[in-house]
């Protein structure tokens, strides 16, 4: 049974899709989108349906006509369109008459192929032979006009060697006026022969030919006439009626015939210029065969993620302000240079009527990867784990007795700064690759791709400490990542130690314990004394065997980047996780938006190696960058291929980003319109090692108030430089550099602008003093504090100084310099100043609790007996984060 789309069908009977999903339903059928199947079964449903609401009793026929237009080459330089209509009709029989009616059709199809097929062959027929035809009369046009400009030359020839026997001029004859007058009318009618037949081309061209089984071909093919057949193309534009006078006319003579030797030099050196050539047969230059169209050309239009309006423009063939003008009447108002995102631009492109065909962008890289094969056979792999906790409850230190070595004691503070990833053998056997991710809660950022990139995560929580804010942050990435949790109370040798404690907290948090049920293990461990950390490791690798982690050496090496630095020797160095296949030296390695051929690889421990498997870190050396922590690096085969994808990376990461900053200084200039001027510390960071950028990035961001925004200018790996000086100088930032310094280009610019420039070590440090530069930018408060309180006794009048008020202070101090305001029964109805303030006779500046004044009060004169007169001040607060 033969099924079509809903979209299918919807084209043939000539109805909207939304239209004919709506009848479907209404029919009783269940069909929702465009692309569901439509059987013969349902059409008759739907059909019924349809006669039961017509009110149609016999069954009607559903005829379908499709136009096929077809280019046919009569030779390298002519074509002719051929138009194929073909006709179908349904009809609703019985399933005999349905069969003889399915034959029938065939027999006709076949037929009406046939007929096609003989229409086709004489149409081309044909327009072949129309095109010999025209073919010969060109070819002749051209030898009669080759002909008669011999013959023009050979009288002009002839005509210079009579005059060369210096012959005295005589009148024209009546027999050359004749002549003459022959020549202007032949020339005349060719040229309205000529005429006809570029009528009948433009006709042909308007009218393709149309065979189908309803009509026939038309007359009239597509026929060009050559544009360079011309058959006068040798008289002078210049030259009037009645042609050049002869040799015996009285304007004839010498400046005549320099003239015309002068205008057919210069006609030949303009069509040398040009690129033009006479025909064999002398005619005229053939010139290029460029028509305006006549109808608007309809494109397919590809269109990629981001896209310049000027691009979109191009690829269109239109004007750029063209496209701005229907951006503008859609209700989007954009530049020439503007970015705008791909469901935009095909939204405009079909306003335009044009086809939008959206760009796949990663078909390059698809093309790249999809390559790689990593069959094979699957062994067992080495588990990763991740050690996470809260600060100083001891996840170094377990490390260190694990593999043996102090790591605690090389870092800053006594905390862990970086990412580091290590493997060890079990005493079984086995092998078992740790990564250990700093504490700290500015390095949560961190913590989540440690947990992306690892098998099992092992918690470590004090038992004298029980669980901190950063634990939990520990439990909920591991969740995040469905990774497996093992549970190592630590410190169980120190006094205090509850490890019921610490079950009973986790379990608050769906970390529930194995004797309680659960599927969590929790291991006691001591970091200092040793203990519990056998059985620790047992139930890591219990764990991982129930994940079946397998992995196939002999494919080619794939993983994750965990840390990227810059060192001065060496370069790039990237520390990478090998997750499949083997890395070995001098493979090509494609790692997010960086490239490069592996020149060395060095383990944990400082030394060289020449490949490593599954599970295994590395330092690999060769990368033309710094990848970002927690990209995915895979080894190629094609160093061409491989910077092809890098570069269209970069690309495709600047077009985004260049689209989000210019959406988001729209956003911002809406917020500074609605909310007023924002304060903003600009910061221009430069760390050792790319994680330590995000995480302090990141911790920074998270101290942003509405009032203040923190705004990083510039981040990166490695040293400050003289460029990183400049453009702190140029955008008023504030230089960080945490564990790097400065070169001495920049010192100089550092010194000599007074540039603000801070050195840490430790990430406290850091954060603590940003916040108290952005506590600086935060607008103060003031807040109003009342000091004193009079209460009018008696009102007096002086002619000099006007309404007096006799006082008593009741309360406090007034002053003279201070704001007032008036109050009655405890409302204010009026706020300003003193005028004038008096002891006795005596000016005085303040008056105490307990005194009498007199009381002048500016500009008010409506004091009256029983007011009250407050004295407040301003104070302004300082405000902080």
């Amino acid at each position: 049974m033969a099924e079509t789309s809903v979209k299918d069908f919807a084209d043939a009977i000539g109805k909207p899709v939304d239209r004919l999903i709506e009848q479907m339903q209404e029919a009783g059928l269940r069909h929702k989108s465009a692309d569901e199947k439509v059987s013969e079964k349902d059409k008759e449903t739907l059909l019924g349906y349809l006669k039961r609401n017509s009110g149609a009793g016999e069954p009607k026929r559903i005829t379908m006509t499709r136009k096929v237009t077809q280019q046919l080459k009569t030779d390298g330089r002519k074509s002719v369109n051929v138009e194929v209509r073909k006709k179908r009709t349904f009809v609703k029989h019985s399933d005999v008459e349905q069969n003889g009616e399915q034959e029938k059709q065939a027999a006709e199809e076949a037929q009406r192929k046939a007929l096609e097929a003989e229409a086709l062959k004489k149409a081309e027929e044909e327009a072949e032979a129309k095109r010999k035809k025209v073919e010969e009369e060109r070819r002749q046009a051209e030898e009669a006009a080759r002909k008669q400009l011999e013959a023009e030359e050979a009288a002009r020839k002839a005509e210079q060697e009579s005059k060369s026997k210096e012959a005295p001029p005589v009148a024209a004859s009546a027999e050359d006026l004749e002549a003459q007058k022959k020549a202007e009318a032949e020339r005349e009618k060719r040229k309205q022969e000529e005429k006809r037949r570029a009528e009948q081309a433009r006709k042909a061209r308007a009218n393709p030919v149309v065979v189908g089984a309803d009509e026939t071909a038309t007359d009239e093919p597509e026929v060009e006439l050559p544009k360079n057949t011309k058959i006068d193309d040798d008289k002078p534009k210049h030259s009037k009626p009645g042609g050049r006078k002869s040799a015996g006319g009285r304007k004839g003579g010498k400046r005549d015939e320099d003239h015309e030797d002068r205008r057919l030099s210069r006609r030949n050196k303009d069509e040398k210029r040009k690129g033009g050539r006479r025909s064999a047969g002398g005619g005229a230059p053939k010139k290029h065969g460029f028509e305006k169209p006549t109808a608007p050309i309809k494109r397919e239009v590809l269109i990629p993620e981001s896209i310049t309006v000027a691009d979109l423009a191009d690829r269109m063939a239109i004007k750029g302000a063209e496209v701005i003008k229907v951006m503008f009447k859609m209700g989007a108002m954009a530049t020439i240079n503007q970015v705008i995102d791909q469901d935009t631009a095909a939204i405009v492109v079909e306003e335009m009527g044009h086809t939008p065909k959206l760009q796949k962008e990663n078909a390059i890289e698809d093309e790249v990867l999809d390559n790689i094969s990593y069959e094979g056979e699957a062994i067992t792999r080495a588990p990763v784990v991740t050690v996470m906790g809260h600060v100083d409850h001891g996840k170094t230190s377990l490390l260190d007795y694990i593999r043996r070595a102090k790591v605690a004691d090389a870092e800053a503070g006594g905390i862990t700064q970086h990412i580091g990833a290590y493997h060890v053998d079990t005493r079984d056997g086995n092998m078992v690759t740790f990564l250990d991710t700093p504490g700290h809660a500015a390095f949560t950022a961190m913590r989540a791709r440690g947990a992306k990139a690892t098998d099992v995560v092992i918690l470590v929580v004090a038992a004298d400490d029980g669980v901190m804010p950063q634990t939990i942050e520990a439990v909920e990435h591991a969740k995040a990542a469905g990774v497996p949790l093992v549970v190592a109370v630590n410190k169980m040798d120190k006094e205090g130690a509850d490890p019921d404690r610490i079950k009973n907290e986790l379990s608050q948090h769906q970390v529930i314990p194995e004797d309680w049920g659960g599927d969590t293990p929790f291991v006691p461990v001591s970091a200092k004394a040793g203990m519990g950390v056998d059985d620790l490791l047992e139930a890591v690798l219990l764990q991982s065997e129930i994940l079946e982690l397998t992995a196939v050496p002999e494919a080619p090496g794939k993983g994750v980047v965990v840390e990227s630095r810059l060192d001065k020797g060496r370069g790039s160095v990237a520390t990478v996780l090998v997750q499949n296949g083997t890395l070995s030296k001098g493979d090509i390695v494609l790692a997010g938006l960086n490239y490069g051929r592996v020149r060395a690889l060095i383990d944990e421990n400082g030394k060289q190696v020449d490949s490593a498997g599954p599970s295994i870190p590395v330092e690999i050396l060769g990368l033309d960058g710094t990848p970002e922590a927690g990209d995915e690096f895979t080894v190629v085969q094609d160093e061409k291929k491989a910077r092809e994808v890098a570069l269209f990376r970069q690309g495709k990461y600047r077009e985004v980003k260049l689209a989000r900053q210019q959406k988001a200084k729209l956003e911002n200039v809406f917020n500074q319109m609605e909310q007023g001027k924002t304060a903003t510390v600009n910061i221009i960071l430069k760390s050792d090692v790319r994680g330590s950028v995000e995480a302090i990035v990141g911790a920074l961001k998270d101290l942003e108030t509405d009032e203040v925004k923190v705004n990083v200018v510039s981040s990166g790996v490695g040293g400050i430089t003289e460029t990183d000086a400049n453009l702190a100088l140029a955008s008023d930032a504030i230089l960080i550099g945490f564990n790097v310094r400065a070169d001495a280009a920049a010192k100089v610019i550092i010194e000599r602008e007074d540039i603000d420039l801070r050195y840490y070590s430790i990430i406290y440090e850091l954060i603590e003093q940003v916040k108290q530069a952005m506590s600086g930018k935060l607008a103060p408060e003031f807040k109003e504090e009342i000091v004193g309180i009079a209460e009018v006794r008696d009102v007096f009048r002086s002619p000099k100084l006007g309404q007096i008020a006799g006082c008593m202070v009741v309360e406090g101090t007034v002053y003279r310099n201070k704001k007032i305001r008036v109050l009655r029964d405890n409302v204010v109805i009026y706020e300003g100043e003193l005028e004038s303030l008096r002891r006795y006779k005596d000016d005085a500046n303040e008056v105490r609790n307990g005194m009498e004044c007199g009381i002048g009060v500016k500009n008010y004169n409506d004091v009256k007996v029983g007011d009250k007169i407050e004295v407040f001040d301003k104070i302004r607060v300082e405000r902080s984060l």
